[in-house]
């Protein structure tokens, strides 16, 4: 087991129990770390709950528009103060409209967004939440920062090829993986290393709601050596990257996909 007693780690893109960010949450958390949450208004009462039932204190959780540089500012300032200097920063935020993702729901006669359509205001806003905010979370946890933190983001194989129902969020993870790598460039002084972990498709909350998303698992299945990911597979590579273990690894996107990223072609599983 890695010891992190005593490690302060805080995490943003909880919103209930599938999401990727709780398992890694719950992982530091047994590993020893002193955990801080952020939530949304709308997430707050399952955020928490979530915390009160794996005996994390609550004491510093704080509701954050990751648009807001004054409320990050507002809660990391407030973990520094209470819990010491961050250890750990996980970045697992992450959001596009229908109309960005040009998917169609599950049970509907409506057709997919067109790509060619992506409203540039929608795309604007996806961008800032899922992409620009690591840059907006890291200069605002410099000062805050242990010399060799970690900061770790999430990110999707859809940046370097196509997934239909993606469509525009592909470009914000593109960039965000971007802006991950000269993040790792830029903290080198400081000896802050920053990663990101490519993730297979995982059924979280936001991901059922796609069509599509099913046979994509079900092509995963099959595509991928090793087969599809859950959540927990994330958060133990999670792990890796939150401890000693990772202390000369930074710019690395690390795939944790079954091995599905290798593929060229699809395997037929029947």
């Amino acid at each position: 087991m890695i010891n992190n007693q005593n490690k302060v780690a805080v995490i943003f893109g909880v919103r209930n129990d599938s999401s990727i960010a709780w398992d890694v949450a719950l992982k530091l958390h047994h590993s020893g770390c002193r955990v801080a949450l952020s939530y949304m208004a709308d997430t707050r009462e399952e955020v928490l709950y979530l915390m009160r039932s794996s005996g994390m204190d609550t004491s510093y959780a704080m509701e954050v528009d990751i648009r807001n540089e004054l409320q990050i500012t507002e809660f990391l300032q407030a973990v520094h103060t209470n819990m010491g200097p961050i250890d750990y920063l996980l970045h697992g935020v992450a959001f596009g409209s229908q109309d960005v993702m040009c998917y169609s729901i599950p049970g509907s006669d409506e057709p997919a967004p067109l790509y060619i359509n992506i409203p540039f205001d929608d795309f604007m806003d996806a961008f800032n939440i899922s992409a620009y905010s690591l840059l907006r979370v890291a200069r605002v946890a410099e000062p805050l920062l242990t010399k060799n933190a970690s900061i770790l983001t999430l990110t999707y194989n859809a940046s370097q090829r196509v997934f239909p129902p993606y469509a525009g969020m592909a470009i914000c993870k593109a960039a965000l993986e971007n802006i991950m790598i000269y993040l790792a460039s830029y903290f080198r002084d400081k000896k802050v290393r920053v990663n990101a972990i490519s993730a297979g498709l995982v059924m979280t909350t936001s991901a059922g709601g796609i069509n599509g998303v099913r046979t994509l698992r079900k092509i995963g299945k099959f595509t991928a050596p090793l087969g599809n990911i859950e959540a927990g597979d994330v958060g133990d590579a999670a792990l890796y990257y939150f401890s000693s273990l990772s202390k000369r690894v930074t710019g690395n996107i690390h795939f944790v996909d079954g091995g599905f990223n290798i593929m060229g072609l699809g395997v037929d599983g029947e």
